[in-house]
């Protein structure tokens, strides 16, 4: 092949380039006549259209998600989420689902354009179908920063702990997930959830693997509700409820860990001479030893401060010395094999021993300077 004829095959376009641009111009010509269909058409044009959308949209780009966007689909699909005709309902919800994911624009035009009144309400349906579809559009938009103070205060979240109940498995994820992202809403003042999500929490941890994606949403809303007395004390009523706090800090990933044991110690911290027994009957030391050296730092820094609440007290009977050996002897196994075992379980002991005697230097200052002179007695 000659040169000229080398610049000639470079120049023409290749047959891919052009089965991409004729594909491109048919899409571009798909996306104005379903739009055209969903705003100008009567309800069974709008149907089909809407399911049109969604088919043609869960094989795009975001490119396409945001040109159907442009052409004016949200606001329609907004509205007939209202519908009686529960097929209309249903096919504007898969649409809408469909038109956010990945997109965080459209997210937020889907609430601007109001969506989440008529999503709330179809959170009390009956029919689990359309229920389930909501929550899964309530979880999606509310992965949008700028669209969580608005489903905040929506009344979404008792709605969806009812889901945590009762629920599909996939509607129970979905709801854990939505009730995550919306517990990180900065703008809202009143609480997300109250005491009666702790039941529903502590039985979906105990059911799932405790290292898993769910269990640290779980293990994180249990956590902001261990804040409150009445969280507290539904964590304690509930059967095995902090046994299973106890398991998933022996079990769990780095984040639900951290976030299993701060609920243990905002347990304890609320009350010590309350909760320390309890903590201490479910076996809690041994995983915790295990946490001051495998955990985050935030994870270890809570560990500490909760075997510290655990062990401080004349009252009880502290562990014998030779029982704590064993046990972070064994932890020192696992962590480092039986080959540095020994040196790393001195290193452990070493630190305990150091926390022990500075808390106690602590608590001997304190006691100083609460001695005020008038309690002194004069000479």
């Amino acid at each position: 092949m000659g040169h000229d004829e080398e610049n000639t095959a470079a120049s023409t376009p290749t047959t891919t380039d052009q089965e991409e641009e004729a594909w491109n111009q048919r899409k571009e010509i798909l996306i104005h006549d379903l739009s055209e269909k969903l705003i100008n058409g009567d309800l069974p044009t709008q149907i089909e259209a809407a399911r049109d959308i969604r088919k043609v949209v869960k094989k795009s780009s975001v490119k396409t998600r945001s040109k159907f966007a442009t052409a004016g689909v949200i606001q329609p699909l907004v509205l007939m989420l209202v519908s009686p005709n529960l097929d209309a309902c249903e096919a504007s919800l898969l649409a809408l689902l469909n038109l956010a994911v990945r997109n965080e624009r459209n997210k937020v035009k889907i609430v601007t354009a109001g969506a989440i009144p008529p999503l709330v309400d179809l959170l009390k349906f009956q029919n689990g179908s359309l229920r389930e579809l909501a929550a899964a559009a309530i979880l999606t938009l509310s992965a949008a920063a700028p669209n969580k103070p608005a489903i905040a205060a929506s009344g979404a979240a008792p709605l969806l702990v009812e889901i945590l109940h009762s629920g599909s498995v996939q509607g129970r994820v979905d709801a854990v997930t939505a009730l995550h992202y919306l517990s990180t809403c900065r703008e809202t003042s009143n609480p997300i959830l109250d005491a009666t999500a702790v039941p529903p929490l502590l039985k979906l941890l105990k059911e799932c693997k405790k290292y898993s994606k769910f269990a640290e949403k779980a293990t994180a809303l249990l956590e902001i509700l261990s804040n409150s007395e009445e969280g507290r004390t539904a964590i304690t009523n509930s059967d095995g409820g902090i046994l299973t706090l106890v398991e998933t800090v022996e079990d769990g990933s780095l984040v639900s860990t951290e976030h299993a044991v701060g609920a243990l110690l905002s347990l304890c911290q609320s009350c010590r001479d309350k909760y320390r027994q309890l903590i201490l009957k479910e076996g809690a030391i041994p995983g915790l030893l295990r946490l001051t050296v495998e955990g985050t730092y935030e994870a270890q820094e809570r560990a500490r401060t909760l075997l510290d609440l655990l062990r401080d007290t004349p009252q009880e009977k502290r562990l014998s010395s030779s029982v704590l050996e064993k046990i972070v002897y064994d932890i020192a196994t696992r962590v480092d094999g039986a080959d540095k075992a020994a040196e790393t379980a001195k290193r452990l002991l070493q630190d305990m021993v150091q926390r022990s005697m500075e808390l106690s230097m602590t608590r001997i200052q304190q006691r100083a300077a609460s001695s005020t002179p008038s309690k002194i007695t004069s000479t």
